[in-house]
């Protein structure tokens, strides 16, 4: 089911090339950007983006003539006019995007995270997420996640979670390794961290639903929940889940002796800005997933595995594909190097095709084919269940001091 290989569209029926399907996104920021890219090199099957939204007027429409793609008022709008709605909004806002597409009998394709707590209704800008309780949170997220599961699951409508972790070139063949090898993983090491997101919204409780934990803590620990996943479906058909958390989450930037050297973000009204997760699966093995928004040097994202056979570094970002000096800064101010890095002035490691090493491209090639063919993708509705019933059992963990807490199921 879904890819043998690192990429996709080898192994496709060619009779999938004469399927159209018609794709909807919500959302024009930095994932609605990569997203048409990707979804515009599909080969697999026949894509048309057919619409696009978002909340701000100017916004949408000045995507829309950038791209060449209409502009509708909302997702609603666009509902008759697509196959897929693809979500590419704030998280606060997936839940009901999601619901009204699978309603509609419409297939989905949702950014990460799948979704989380954003505070009581009617939140504003008084409420502090990292002063309310997380055991409400865990409550009112596995509420969430039991309403999307049912309406995804009786519509019977294709579900793509984009973790894009999960279709990294070098996880992918971790993949390929652990199930043509029989493999047992014994314990993995994950992280991502930087110095922090660009968006004006993280930073806020009620928009993101938590901070690093739950914004970049959830691509390692659901790239590693994959590979267990795929463990134990290719030795015994069924997978290896994830069964208790143990977690912690600080706020470093926050502390009274911090010293703020203008390098890493500060500005982060309730959320945590460092997080750790220790997960134990069925079977007894484990991983560790780390995250923080206090790494300078560009995105920092790999996946460690340590099996009874073997030992695999899947890195991500940076992938050393490509280094280069330059010696003026402003001599490169048009030409894009690697995410989040602080300067472009020295020995820089270059993302030579960001959309690949990231795998963002086979994500999109994936969720497309699937599609077509009728079968569950790679990164599912199962997989975005489990990652984010993890990362709210882990936040309850981490209000405990530490907690070891068992992860509920759906």
């Amino acid at each position: 089911m879904g890819l043998k290989r690192p990429v996709a569209s080898p192994l496709v029926d060619p009779a999938l090339h004469m399927k159209t399907i018609r794709i909807g996104i919500v959302g024009t920021g930095f994932a609605g950007e990569f997203h048409v890219e990707c979804l515009r090199r599909v080969y697999g099957v026949r894509v048309e983006i057919t619409g696009v939204t978002s909340p701000r007027l100017q916004r949408r429409e000045a995507f829309g003539r950038a791209h060449g793609i209409p502009v509708f008022e909302n997702a609603l709008a666009m509902l008759e006019h697509i196959d897929i709605l693809d979500i590419c909004s704030p998280p606060a806002a997936h839940e009901e995007a999601i619901l009204a597409a699978a309603e509609a009998g419409k297939g989905v394709i949702c950014e990460k995270p799948l979704t989380g707590y954003f505070g009581p209704p009617g939140a504003t800008e008084e409420y502090r997420g990292d002063r309310d309780s997380k055991v409400t949170m865990l409550a009112e997220t596995i509420r969430r996640l039991e309403r999307i599961a049912s309406v995804v699951r009786r519509k019977n409508v294709f579900f793509g979670y984009a973790e894009n972790f999960v279709y990294a070139p070098s996880v992918q063949k971790e993949r390929e390794i652990v199930e043509k090898t029989g493999a047992q993983i014994l314990r993995m090491t994950g992280e991502e961290s930087h110095k922090g997101s660009a968006s004006p919204v993280y930073g806020i409780w009620r928009f993101g639903g938590g901070g690093s934990l739950i914004g970049k803590g959830c691509h390692p620990l659901g790239g590693m929940l994959y590979l267990k996943r795929r463990e134990g479906i290719a030795r015994d058909g069924t997978p290896i889940r994830p069964k208790t958390v143990s977690a912690r989450t600080h706020q470093l930037t926050r502390l009274p002796g911090y010293r703020d050297a203008g390098f890493l973000r500060t500005d982060y009204h309730d959320i945590e800005d460092y997080g750790m997760m220790h997960v134990t699966f069925d079977d007894g093995t484990v991983a560790d997933a780390l995250t923080s928004e206090i790494v300078l040097g560009g995105v920092y994202d790999y996946i460690e595995v340590f099996a009874n056979n073997h030992r695999t570094r899947c890195r991500i970002s940076p992938t050393e594909l490509m280094d280069l000096y330059n010696p003026g800064e402003k001599q490169f101010q048009d030409v894009y190097l690697i995410e989040k890095a602080s300067t472009k002035e020295g020995w820089t490691p270059v993302a030579a095709d960001e959309t690949f090493t990231m795998g963002h491209q086979n994500e999109m090639e994936d969720f497309l084919t699937s599609a077509a063919a009728g079968r569950a993708p790679q990164a599912d509705l199962e997989l975005a269940l489990d990652t984010t019933a993890a990362i709210y059992a882990g936040y309850v963990s981490a209000e405990r001091g530490g907690a070891e807490m068992d992860i509920p199921r759906l």
